[in-house]
Formats: structure tokens, C-alpha cells, sequence
């Protein structure tokens, strides 16, 4: 099976499952407000191919041969950057449409975390759908668990800090060292994603028409979970 290098990216919502939980009255919009939040992440790093959607995570990977380490990390932290503002202006959004609910009106308790990585993978097919494999997709899914005590970071792997040289230095990160199930004692490096990049400039809210269409959208995508299901009628003959 051949390998390649790749840069592996992971956007993970944090609070997900107790949004889930708290909202499960209407659970068909708070379902419909994290499928409108992941479609966003994933659309504003055009650079990275989605692997797959893992719950309340993108899973994303790009090419790393050709770049060189500097390249790398800057993808990384540009990625991050452009994926934490498209989150915050989606969810900004939703919290402005005209639904009451509480699905759409407390979406605040979401956060947008991110680790990535990078190593060695291979793609390997099954029943048509690709995936990425290796030990490396391994430790980048075994960073997710760790004790970062800010609630919006960027956390990357040693190999990856490391290989973005001088650039790496123009960072304001913190060391960690962890214990990865599998894997033994590693050093990673964090960031709050606040301080990756100068403040965004200040928006207006959405106009009238904006948040209608927000709403008309979000009634949509919440009708399939309210509106029952018609069972097929049976070809057998009764009686």
C-alpha cells in the first residue's frame, strides 16, 4: 500500500453533545444548526480535502509533499483562522434568524477547537468510499483528548511545530506534553485561535431579508424531523 506525506486537520466542536442533549426537544434544528456549522468550516479551507464528517468533526487532509515546513504550519494556522470565522459568522446567523427556539436562539455554548498533524498515510478503499489510514491518522485523532484549558485552540503535534522552523517561533504557543493512548508521551504545542490573527473588522448584523431567508431555511431542514414519515403501503393484497 503506498504512502504519502499529508497535513491532517481536524475542526472539532466543542459542547456538541450537551447541545444535543439540552436541545433534544428540537432536535430536528439543532441537528440542522451543526450540518449548516460544518458545511461552513469545511468550505472555508478550500485548500484541504474533507476525509470525513465524524460526528460534530471535519475531518480534513492536503498534500504535504512539495511544502516545505514553514508552508506547512502556515497552512494550518491560516486554515484554522479563516474555518473559526466562517463558524462564528454562520452561528451568528442562525442565533439572528426569527426561529424562538432554543436550538437556534443558545447556539453560544459552541466552540470550534482544532489539532492537526503531520505524517505518513495510505488510502485504502472500501466498498467505494476512500480513507485515510496509518499511524499518523491514529495520533491525530488521540490528540482531540487533552487537557487544553481554553476553549477555542489550535493544537499541533511536535513533528508539525517543529517542522515550521523560524515561523514557528512568531507563534504565542504554549508546550504540553501528553500521554497518547497507543502511542506513549508526546510534546504538542497550543494556541488560543484568538491570537493566531488580528481581530476580524466589526459586521453589521444581517439585514430583514437575510435573517428571513435564514429562517425559511432553517424550517426546511427541520421538517423532515418534525413532519411523521408515511409508511410504504403493502403490495399484499389484504383479506
Amino acid at each position: 500500500m503506498a504512502t504519502r506525506r499529508a497535513l491532517l486537520l481536524i475542526a472539532d466542536m466543542g459542547g456538541y453533545t450537551e447541545y444535543m442533549q439540552f436541545h433534544r426537544s428540537m432536535l430536528g434544528h439543532a441537528e440542522a444548526v451543526t450540518r449548516r456549522l460544518l458545511d461552513q468550516i469545511v468550505d472555508a479551507a478550500p485548500g484541504f480535502d474533507l476525509v470525513e464528517i465524524e460526528g460534530d468533526a471535519a475531518f480534513l487532509s492536503r498534500d504535504a509533499d512539495g511544502l516545505d515546513g514553514a508552508a506547512t504550519l502556515s497552512a494550518v494556522t491560516g486554515a484554522a483562522v479563516a474555518m473559526h470565522r466562517a463558524f462564528h459568522a454562520q452561528r451568528r446567523l442562525v442565533e439572528l434568524n426569527m426561529c424562538p427556539c432554543k436550538s437556534c436562539t443558545r447556539t453560544s455554548a459552541l466552540k470550534l477547537k482544532f489539532v492537526a498533524h503531520v505524517g505518513d498515510v495510505a488510502t485504502q478503499t472500501i466498498r467505494r468510499r476512500k480513507k485515510l489510514v496509518g499511524v499518523d491518522v491514529i495520533h491525530v485523532h488521540r490528540l482531540l483528548k487533552n487537557p487544553v484549558p481554553v476553549p477555542e485552540y489550535l493544537l499541533v503535534s511536535d513533528e508539525l511545530y517543529q517542522a515550521g522552523g523560524p515561523s514557528s517561533a512568531e507563534l504565542v504557543v504554549q508546550e504540553l506534553a501528553q500521554d497518547l493512548e497507543g502511542i506513549g508521551r508526546v510534546q504538542t504545542f497550543y494556541a488560543d485561535v484568538a491570537d493566531l490573527a488580528p481581530p476580524p473588522a466589526p459586521s453589521r448584523d444581517p439585514s430583514w431579508l437575510v435573517r428571513i431567508g435564514a429562517t425559511l431555511d432553517m424550517v426546511g431542514r427541520g421538517l423532515p424531523h418534525v413532519v411523521p414519515r408515511r409508511r410504504p403501503r403493502s403490495l399484499v393484497p389484504s383479506g
